[in-house]
């Protein structure tokens, strides 16, 4: 994990190092001051004893140092917490650029095992989590046990036998903050799952809150929270409430600590006879600094014992390896569009109960228009998903062009099969760059022509800045028939060799149904065209039509065959048209 994390630091290694020198320069200067001050107290007492009026010099002397060193500490304190803020954030950075980058690898089945809300809490709070973290390593870390050695060290040089006492403090503290720690971090990692699950609840609010406000359901969403929220604080409690600990059970080894050292330091200097006033005050002075690294690590320990589920979260995200991957040696050239289901079946895990497709066996010419109808939960969507290798196939195998797809380069495949989406997606800016998704390179005449063949030349120009509208994010100043329209422009843009409308002109009327499809015909007859849908006057003029029920093609034929032969279809088509007059007479 450690390992894998460490990867992201890349041109942050200098600041990752500089700090953690310059924090123990600091710490060596800190644990020196008071040895000076000590020097510096019998010169004062030696000058006036020895030196009389000449005395003056030696303490400017040691002033001067003394000042050097101040000055000199707090320059090196400077330095250690800028190059540690530059460490931290930019491991940050880089962590949220990995994440970021190694999510646009994953296939859909890569992104259904993490979930969103999970992948969004993975890039905000885990990785804050561990940008803290990484600040206190890098300083606190190497901070406090240079300064609890140093200052046992000088314990030791100053007080003898006394330092003892310090020494004996560390084993219990560290066996309290090892307890502690164990204790928290079972919480932790049920805290960090739970923040997923509040995630959910606020993106589904946000995303369909046209529907919790159609149907009255504030209260419900706003008691969905509320137990989301409640049910994470209480786990967040217990640890936080273990985590507490660490502050009296520090102030209580602190002050017997020092109450020790004035006991004994005492004792010591009545039997010997001796004044140990100068030792005793410096031992205290070092005790503190002793003890303050030890509240300095529990606090490391704190963050530490919150940052590592975090850690292993985000660990589990970069080491996630997409399921769908390139061969050695790629084909980049799609033939033509003919399309070919051999034995194809398919689930979406490994673990899954049963397949959503069954024995598909299906042979599509290049040019052939096909149209698919089918219930909700018939597997239309899969069944396209597996033409551009948004999946791949758990049994038999899936043809484009005579090739397998997965002989394919994942780009050349992806750009000859274009797929206008169930749910249609534009994104924040101008119509020009959205439509440009599809093409990057394409002229504003090849923008007007591909909107053109999708019926959406007419609106745009309509709009007072025509094609250089600003589109908000996700498309929510257009409506949802013209929304499906730019969607349609867009795959045209890629000229791809398949074009897949998974119900994607639902929202728009019939009529303006009928000129898409027209358009089609008239101006890409050489594209293979298949047309999800469950208005059946969407596809009854295709030269094949697919019934597809449970995961199965049922019936497959043209518009009027199937009206004779299928009772699916038939009856699909007299609820649709109310027992009109059928196409059988």
């Amino acid at each position: 994990m450690l390992k894998r994390l460490a990867k992201s630091i890349r041109e942050y290694k200098t600041a990752s190092i500089l700090s953690p020198l310059f924090v123990i320069m600091e710490v060596v200067l800190e644990c020196l001051i008071p040895f000076v001050i000590i020097y510096l107290g019998n010169a004062i007492e030696d000058g006036v004893v020895l030196w009389g009026t000449g005395w003056n010099l030696g303490i400017g002397q040691y002033a001067i140092i003394l000042l050097a060193m101040a000055f000199l500490s707090l320059a090196c304190g400077a330095l250690a917490g800028a190059f540690c803020a530059k460490a931290s954030a930019g491991f940050a950075k880089n962590l949220r650029k990995d994440i970021y980058y190694k999510v646009q690898e994953f296939s859909f089945e890569n992104i259904d095992k993490f979930s969103t809300p999970s992948l969004v809490t993975r890039m905000t709070t885990d990785i804050t989590n561990v940008q803290f973290s990484y600040m206190m390593i890098v300083r606190m870390a190497f901070r406090c046990p240079v300064m609890l050695v140093f200052s046992v060290v000088m314990a030791f040089v100053i007080g003898g036998s006394l330092a003892w006492i310090f020494v004996a403090v560390i084993p219990p503290l560290s066996l309290i903050l090892f307890v502690v720690m164990k204790k928290a971090m079972p919480l932790f990692r049920r805290v960090f799952k739970k923040y997923d699950n509040l995630n959910e609840s606020i993106q589904e609010n946000v995303k369909g809150i046209r529907v919790v406000k159609s149907y009255v359901r504030e209260d419900f969403e706003k008691q969905k929270f509320n137990a989301a929220s409640e049910d994470l604080c209480v786990d967040f409690t217990k640890a936080e409430r273990l985590l507490a600990w660490n502050n009296p059970v520090m102030q209580f080894f602190f002050y017997g600590v020092l109450s020790s050292v004035l006991i004994l330091g005492c004792y010591l200097g009545i039997q010997s006879g001796s004044d140990m006033t100068w030792q005793i005050s410096q031992l205290i002075v070092y005790g503190m600094q002793i003890l303050m690294s030890l509240m300095m690590f529990s606090m490391v320990f704190v963050m530490i014992a919150m940052s590592v589920e975090s850690a292993r979260r985000i660990t589990e995200v970069l080491n996630e390896e997409s399921t769908l991957h390139n061969p050695e040696n790629p084909v980049t050239e799609v033939a033509n569009g003919a399309i070919d289901f051999d034995g194809v079946s398919f689930k979406y895990s490994a673990s899954a109960e049963r397949n959503v497709l069954e024995g598909v066996d299906l042979h599509i010419k290049s040019g052939e228009t096909i149209g698919i109808i089918g219930g909700t939960g018939s597997s239309k969507t899969s069944l396209v998903n597996l033409i551009s290798r948004l999946y791949d196939v758990s049994e038999g195998c899936v043809r484009v062009g005579g090739v397998d797809v997965r002989e394919y380069d994942l780009t050349a495949l992806r750009n000859q099969v274009a797929v206008v989406l169930q749910k249609n997606v534009l994104f924040s800016g101008t119509i020009k760059e959205n439509l440009r998704w599809g093409n990057q390179d394409a002229t504003d005449e090849e923008l007007v022509e591909a909107c053109k063949l999708a019926q959406a030349d007419e609106f745009v120009r309509s709009f007072p800045d025509g094609y250089d509208s600003y589109i908000e994010q996700g498309g929510t100043n257009v409506s949802g028939g013209q929304k499906q329209r730019l969607c349609i422009a867009r795959a045209l843009l890629k000229k791809p060799k398949v074009l897949i409308l998974d119900d994607s002109t639902s929202a728009v009327d019939t009529k303006t149904d009928a000129l898409i499809r027209k358009a089609f015909r008239e101006y890409i007859p050489e594209t293979t065209k298949i047309i999800i849908a469950q208005r059946i006057s969407s596809v009854e003029d295709a030269d094949r039509i697919l019934v597809m029920e449970g995961g199965r093609i049922v019936g497959i034929g043209t518009h009027k065959e199937l009206l004779k032969n299928n009772d699916i279809y038939s009856e699909v088509y007299h609820s649709q048209t109310k027992g009109g007059k059928d196409d059988e007479e």
